[in-house]
């Protein structure tokens, strides 16, 4: 039975960070991310029958034989000198410098702590979830992710100095995308170049959208990095891709001859204003006339790296560069640099980021489009602020999905958005009033228009048509509602024709409404019937990557002519879905196939007795066989719970009113049916005593009392015996129905399997979430009508009159009471 792959990721974060102890985050990485590769790369070609494996294992330096350096108390040299060794030594692409020292006291600790600590990390990989033999590393690139896993929360824990190694998959995503590389453009001969490739995961990106094996090359000054790189490219099936150590501004490690080699694509994430670029290097006399347009500032490297990737791209290039917003508009040598930059026409698009996406930094960025295609040709650069769309993530911002998909969209049609996308002509970024400045709120409004308070309508009372007329999306779509809640109350103004109370059932009720959220429900629907196949169609070794792109698209193209909905959010509640629930399903789909099998959870305390903790079943939890297969059960045992919670209720209630002082439950430290039989037996034996003396009971008056008390009692335990029986059965039948469910698992065909999982679990989700942006449509203009209705419910004359008839009021009673007011 395969493992969730959410599961797998956390698992082996918890574990890897159980183990780290009191080593810095940045350097425990390479030691995890070691592992995985040499666990990945035996798994793939330990036993391979390639004439020319890509990465040759020497007899001794597997994974295998890691595991039998388990507890030997020289692990740490061993791994350096019988595993590493000989892995370099075969393999030219790697180099030593590329991994960890094994054997560092420092790091890893003295005897035996070092050889526990080892020991447990080897332990780690040894899983047998994490067995890739059968290439399923390849399949919808689990180890990739796993790698892209550990390296985000490396990157978190690592700290703002040390986390620069990463950039955040979302980021590069955009970037690999609004390059335009695709399937349909790209060859093999097709080359990709990252000047500071930190771990590579950019390249990859670009590899990603490539779809097949293109030319990949990247330099990295950190040697750690570079081998990180390295891994990197392996794991993510990339072995041929070059990643060389150095710093590129002062010694390019790629050329043709003398010249800087030019490239069909490059990305980049360069350091943000490095301020020791020109080390090793003499900008005025650059052998590969980087900085003809202007020399950067000694301080700012920002466009020393910006002008590398111009002069590395070949004449019909595209790249995509990550930059701080002062690059936009900072002045002096930095300003002469970007009105060449403009004026060669090669600048495509900027595209603002939020703030706190990086985990080098919080200040926020920009990604520079640049295309050398058509250069001259171009007549504007195309603007995306998209600084608010984002999320929270821990200490972090980050890229939503919907957020991804509307910026590769709007950069791809080039369309104006209002306050969010424009194409500026290069005219007005040349006029004096901007001087070829470049920050974003020149040219684009992202703010929210202001809600203006109307003067008349404070003074006069009248909500202003000004403000209905700015609803204009919903009375397109629901004019009868418009003349159905609003009449005129003078020209220029309105007023509410009913209660406050009654606008939202008003606009529920309305035919219009009603239209409006049926059309949206056939679209759902729609979409629902064109996906079932193609989800009953998925099956063992199918892609899930594939497949969520695919139903993901096809639901974002069918919301989008649907009116006064967002389709960008109705997309995001079925990738958020994915994210939870949908991706783990089809993983393990595509390694079981059809399969839904109950597993036993068995825990084991800290004495080491076992547990049996009932049961689960990941693809199809309980409640949905109980809800298709058992509902009379299910029914039965509701009724029996209000039974129950109705005498648990009136027990309370029973306690609650004879609680107080001196009543019949004062006295008890802990009301208990034992408490209350004591009582039961005082009071009899009291009352029987009493009985043989003639006429006391009368006399006293106390058989009324006890006789109230009496009945009180045998009340509470007539309850308390009700509510034990009522436990007992619905226990019961909980346990019955839990059998009878575990049971109809192994009766289930793989028609009812898909019928479970696809209509039952998946479509109904998705189908309350559409659900739920009809009632958010509803509500937003029920929230801004109520807000225009009470804002100028009380024009200035009634609240003057008010105030007038309270103060006459107050120095009423002010006079009655002897004390005069001036």
């Amino acid at each position: 039975m395969a493992i969730k792959k959410s599961d797998l990721y956390s698992s082996l974060w918890a574990s890897c960070d159980q183990l780290r102890g009191g080593m810095d985050a940045s350097q425990y990485k390479d030691y995890v991310l070691f592992m995985l590769f040499i666990k990945y790369i035996t798994d793939k070609y330990a036993d391979s029958d390639d004439f020319a494996p890509p990465v040759v294992i020497p007899p001794g330096a597997s994974f295998k034989d890691m595991i039998a350096l388990k507890g030997k108390s020289d692990i740490g040299d061993k791994i350096n000198t019988q595993i590493i060794a000989p892995l370099v030594n075969a393999n030219s692409r790697l180099a030593l410098s590329d991994f960890p020292n094994f054997n560092d006291p420092n790091k890893l600790g003295e005897g035996n702590d070092m050889v526990e600590k080892l020991s447990n990390l080897i332990g780690i990989f040894q899983k047998p979830e994490l067995d890739f033999s059968k290439n399923r590393a390849e399949h919808d690139d689990i180890l990739g992710d796993a790698y892209e896993y550990l390296m985000r929360h490396f990157a978190t824990e690592s700290g703002k100095s040390k986390g620069q190694f990463y950039t955040p998959s979302e980021v590069s995503r955009v970037i690999a995308k609004v390059i335009g590389i695709s399937p349909e453009n790209a060859k093999g001969s097709t080359m990709a170049y990252d000047p500071t490739c930190g771990s590579g995961s950019l390249l990859l990106k670009v590899a990603a959208e490539a779809g097949k094996h293109i030319t990949l090359e990247g330099q990295e000054k950190d040697v750690t990095t570079a081998g990180l790189a390295r891994m990197n490219m392996i794991l993510h099936d990339f072995p041929t891709a070059t990643i060389l150590s150095g710093n590129t501004l002062a010694s390019p490690k790629f050329k043709d001859g003398e010249n800087l080699r030019t490239y069909d694509y490059v990305v980049a994430n360069p350091p943000f204003s490095d301020k020791t670029w020109s080390t090793g290097l003499t900008p005025g006399d650059d052998a590969y006339q980087r900085f003809v347009w202007g020399e950067p500032p000694a301080k700012q490297g920002d466009y020393a790296y910006l002008l590398h990737i111009i002069r590395s791209l070949k004449a019909n290039g595209k790249a995509a560069c990550i930059l701080p917003h002062g690059v936009l508009f900072r002045g002096n040598a930095e300003a002469v640099i970007r009105q060449q930059l403009i004026r060669s026409g090669y600048l495509k698009g900027i595209i603002g980021l939020p703030a706190n996406l990086f985990y080098g930094t919080g200040i926020p960025a920009c990604i520079l489009v640049i295309d050398k295609e058509n250069a001259t040709a171009r007549k504007g650069v195309f603007m995306i602020d998209a600084s608010k769309g984002f999320i929270k993530d821990g200490n972090k911002n980050r890229l939503r999905e919907q957020d991804i998909h509307k910026i590769v969209d709007t950069f791809g049609k080039q369309a104006d958005v209002p306050r969010y996308a424009r194409m500026v002509p290069l005219d007005e970024i040349a006029d004096p009033k901007n001087d070829f400045n470049l920050n974003l709120p020149r040219y684009i409004d992202s703010s929210e228009p202001e809600d203006i308070q109307d003067i008349a309508g404070h003074l006069n009372g009248g909500i202003p048509e000004r403000d209905l007329d700015a609803l204009a999306d919903y009375w397109q779509v629901l004019p009868g509602v418009r003349a159905s809640l609003f009449e005129q109350l003078r020209p220029g103004y309105a007023q509410l024709t009913l209660p406050l109370a009654e606008v939202k059932p008003t606009i529920f009720g309305h035919a219009e409404f009603a239209t409006f959220n049926a059309q949206a429900t056939e679209r759902f629907q729609g979409w629902r019937d064109a996906t079932t196949p193609l989800l009953t169609g998925f099956g063992k070794d199918g892609h899930p990557k594939a497949l969520i792109e695919t139903i993901a698209e096809d639901l974002l193209n069918t919301f989008k002519p649907a009116p006064l909905l967002d389709a960008y959010d109705i997309y995001q509640h079925l990738m958020d879905y994915w994210a939870e629930t949908m991706q783990d399903d089809c993983y393990l789909i595509s390694a079981d196939g059809w399969v839904a099998q109950p597993t036993r959870i068995i825990e084991t305390d800290k004495k080491g007795k076992i547990k049996d903790k009932g049961w689960a079943c990941d693809l199809i939890p309980k409640p949905y066989i109980v809800a298709r297969y058992f509902a009379d059960e299910q029914a039965a045992i509701e009724a029996k719970q209000a039974e129950l919670e109705a005498a648990s209720a009136s027990l309370a209630e029973l306690e609650e009113e004879h609680s107080g002082e001196d009543a019949i439950f004062s006295g008890y430290d802990n009301i208990n049916a034992a408490a209350v039989k004591d009582r039961i037996k005082e009071i009899l034996a009291t009352d029987g005593l009493m009985s043989r003396e003639a006429g006391m009971l009368e006399a006293t008056g106390n058989d009324q009392d006890g006789a109230d008390e009496l009945k009180v009692l045998k009340q509470w335990l007539e309850l308390g015996n009700q509510i034990s029986a009522l436990k007992k059965q619905v226990r019961e039948a909980e346990a019955a129905l839990d059998q009878l469910a575990y049971d109809q698992y192994a009766k289930l065909s793989e028609a009812e399997i898909k019928t479970l999982v696809i209509a039952d679990k998946w479509m109904t989700h998705l189908s309350t979430a559409v659900q739920g942006e009809l009632d958010r449509v509803s509500q937003t203009l029920t929230g801004r009508i109520r807000q225009l209705a009470e804002r100028y419910a009380a024009p200035l004359r009634q609240l003057e009159d008010e105030v007038s008839k309270l103060a006459s009021k107050v120095e009423r009673h002010l006079t009655r009471m002897g004390i005069t007011w001036k």
